[in-house]
Order: C-alpha cells, then sequence, then structure tokens
C-alpha cells in the first residue's frame, strides 16, 4: 500500500483550490482535516454566501455557509449545504445534494441526482448519475460513473483501518472514509468501492465491480463473468 500524496496526485497547479488546501496538510490522511480548515478559513469565518455562477432554473437550495466561481452552472433541483466550497465552470445538475465539508475545483461535474459529501473534487473531476461519493478524494479528471457508490462506513460502524503490505492494519483514527483516487483513474457503471480503498493514478476500475484495499497505478480491474444461457418457453406477462 502507497500512503504518499505524490503517488496519487502530482497534476495540479499552483493556482487551484487543491493546493491551497495542502498548504494545511500534505499527509494522505488528513486531508479531510485539511479541507475542514480550510474551509473553516476562507467560507465559514467570512460568513461567505457568494454564488458567482448560474441558476438555470428554480427549486435551488442554498443552506449554510458557500463559495461558488464564475461560470458555474446549477441547475433545478440542487440542494447545496455549507460550509462547501465550488469553484469556476462547474455543472451541478438536477437534483444532485452538495453536503458539508466539500470542495470542488473548476470544471467538474456533480450529476444529475447524485450526492457528494465531505470530498474534494480536483480540477476536471466527474461524477456521473445517481452516483454517492462520501469522505472521498478525487484527483484531476478522474471519473466516477453512474451509480457507482464509494462506502463511506464500516458496517459494524468501527474506524476503518487499512491493510498495509506486512498485513498490519493502520487505524484511520475516523469511522468515516471513503475512496482516494488518483489523477485520471475510472470507475466504472455500478461499481461499489468499500471504506478505505485506495486507487492509484490512471487505474481503470471496470463497470459492476466490488473494490476493496489497494490497487496500484495504471491497472485495470474487472470481474470475469461466467454467463449460463437456457432455453425459455413463450410467457406473456401479466
Amino acid at each position: 500500500m502507497n500512503l504518499n500524496l505524490d503517488y496519487y496526485f502530482n497534476n495540479y497547479d499552483d493556482n487551484e483550490v487543491f493546493k491551497k488546501v495542502l498548504s494545511y496538510s500534505t499527509s494522505l490522511l488528513d486531508m479531510h482535516d485539511a479541507a475542514k480548515k480550510f474551509l473553516e478559513d476562507e467560507v465559514t469565518s467570512k460568513d461567505l454566501k457568494e454564488n458567482n455562477g448560474t441558476l438555470m432554473g428554480d427549486n435551488v437550495t442554498f443552506i449554510g455557509n458557500y463559495f461558488i466561481g464564475e461560470g458555474t452552472k446549477i441547475y433545478p433541483g440542487v440542494t447545496i449545504e455549507g460550509p462547501v466550497y465550488i469553484g469556476k465552470n462547474v455543472n451541478i445538475m438536477p437534483g444532485a445534494y452538495v453536503r458539508p465539508g466539500t470542495i470542488v475545483g473548476d470544471k467538474c461535474v456533480v450529476g444529475f441526482n447524485s450526492e457528494v459529501k465531505n470530498s474534494i473534487l480536483q480540477n476536471g473531476a466527474k461524477i456521473a448519475s445517481l452516483a454517492f461519493v462520501g469522505d472521498s478524494l478525487l484527483g484531476k479528471s478522474a471519473r466516477i460513473g453512474s451509480g457507482v457508490i464509494t462506502a463511506n462506513r464500516r458496517f459494524d460502524q468501527q474506524n476503518i483501518k487499512l491493510k498495509q503490505d506486512d498485513g498490519e492494519k493502520l487505524d484511520t483514527g475516523s469511522d468515516f472514509f471513503g475512496c482516494i483516487m488518483g489523477d485520471y483513474s475510472r470507475i466504472g457503471a455500478n461499481s461499489v468501492t468499500s471504506p478505505g480503498t485506495l486507487i492509484g493514478p490512471y487505474t481503470w476500475i471496470y463497470p459492476a465491480t466490488s473494490l476493496h484495499g489497494f490497487i496500484p497505478a495504471e491497472k485495470r480491474v474487472y470481474n470475469k463473468s461466467n454467463w449460463t444461457i437456457e432455453e425459455n418457453t413463450k410467457t406473456e406477462l401479466k
């Protein structure tokens, strides 16, 4: 398992929001705390309620403190609950829910009826429709397919632990920890990542895959399905 932040992310520009978050910490496992401090300093403490984007319809709800950059489009039925920072030229599609603790870089997409909570999206990251991204960190131009769930809490609600190469488990110190996706990585439709999943840059997770642990950079991960096809009688359903 690689816990070096530079292994996952090294394509950010000096002027983008993720670089500002890094001024609070460069530890991979401390990124959510760093994001919290950034939002406190740049949004909450200033009592910001600033929308420089465009509302593309009605029924948009704003709660708490937020900053939204120029060129961003917010479509009908969206809920934005702060503290939240959203950059420039972002598309927040109809019915999306952006929850507290979220930082969205420039040119990102949060898809139709998708939910993102306490997560960082670096520039160009995109979440498709009907997805859940919780307590996660998406690298530059990372892609989340439709219906993807990044599970962020253990079934027994205990602290999430990462299994290291020597078999020992590293306690993250938190019972909420989703997925870390390196730059240009992709997760295909209807896949699920278990809490504490780490995916290296340029790695593709193919659709309908259940994933956990550490997946190195530049890999393809997919399920091999064995199909069984049998004869079927003609039946008209009522």
